[in-house]
């Protein structure tokens, strides 16, 4: 069984590659190809975590795969980060165990990338502002991903702590060609926004409609079974696309309290999810229809983003040689 760490599959694991072939991996999903049951949760309420497991398979990748991942809120994100995971891939062809790898590093990125995907298919094709919304690891791959789809020339960080907000922007300026700066709250980052990444574990919503301009492309990857990172304006107004209409309108903790709240409050129904992003990219759904549109990609994670990335770091690391071998029986 090949075994490869954190550092392993960050090297091996290129952002363009895995943008490029999350688009197959979503189609796939909305066309019924792939096998990716509801997450399951055992949850630690005195620590407001939990342990998922994510299991998915993907033919067209030849990835037969399950996360374990946990998401422990508390931690301080430096020295432990919130959310933390293995992956175990197995042979499809005979369910032989065959790789386990951090799974750490392949959600972060395959999050972010999966929101700059959406930002490939939804945002304005002249996007050059973009607002980050948070302060952790995925404000981390969203800002450098979504550079990757868009012509971004500034980007805006806010969040709860001043200090971090303006280390990730001295952070990001040295990796990225945008004018990186961080603002006071979440209103200014906004302001004049062509793309907002929500990336918080906030209980009240971040993004408002009063502080949005016409045109914004929103990605929101946040969860608290507490709250919601979208207000209700925002949702009702936007066209909302998802991975997976299954597994955002889930009860919790695979579903989404920005969509479920506003459905049980009667403000919208089911069928104001415009969209799977899948659907976009096979051409049965259409995506943006005007300028001014605001344009909402709401994000739960779902096991093929996983199995799409697992695929190319095995790939990779095989024709590299890179990780250990280890016989299990």
């Amino acid at each position: 069984m090949l075994v490869l760490g954190r550092s392993q599959v960050e090297a091996l694991l290129d952002v363009d590659s895995l943008i490029d072939a999350l688009a197959p991996a979503m189609a796939d999903l909305s066309a019924g190809r792939a096998s990716v049951p509801d997450r399951v949760a055992a949850l630690v309420p005195e620590r407001d975590g939990f342990l998922a497991a994510m299991p998915g398979f993907l033919p067209s990748a030849g990835v037969l795969m399950t996360k374990l991942v946990s998401l422990f809120p508390h931690n301080d994100g430096a020295r432990l980060p919130t959310h933390q995971a293995l992956i175990v891939a197995f042979d499809p062809e005979t369910g032989e165990p065959a790789a386990l790898l951090d799974g750490t590093a392949i959600t972060a990125a395959r999050t972010g990338a999966c929101s700059a995907l959406s930002a490939r298919l939804l945002a304005r094709e002249d996007a050059t502002v973009l607002a980050v919304l948070g302060t952790g690891v995925q404000a981390r791959s969203h800002a450098r991903a979504i550079c990757r789809v868009r012509p971004i020339r500034q980007i805006r960080v806010a969040g709860r702590d001043p200090a971090k907000a303006a280390a990730l922007a001295r952070e990001l300026s040295v990796v990225l060609e945008a004018e990186v700066q961080a603002v006071p709250g979440y209103a200014e980052a906004l302001d004049g926004a062509d793309i907002a990444a929500a990336t918080t574990h906030a209980v009240e919503p971040v993004i408002r409609r009063s502080w949005l301009t016409p045109g914004v492309h929103i990605t929101s990857v946040g969860y608290n079974p507490a709250g919601r990172e979208i207000d209700d304006a925002t949702v009702a107004e936007a066209l909302v696309c998802v991975e997976s209409r299954q597994a955002v309108l889930a009860p919790l903790p695979a579903g989404s309290n920005d969509l479920l709240m506003p459905i049980r409050d009667g403000l919208i129904t089911a069928e104001h999810v415009h969209a799977e992003l899948g659907e976009l990219i096979a051409g049965s759904k259409p995506g943006r229809t005007a300028p001014d549109q605001i344009t909402l990609y709401k994000s739960v994670g779902v096991a093929v983003q996983d199995a799409a990335a697992t695929a190319l770091v095995i790939a990779s690391a095989r024709e590299q040689s890179i990780g250990a071998d280890f016989t299990l029986r």
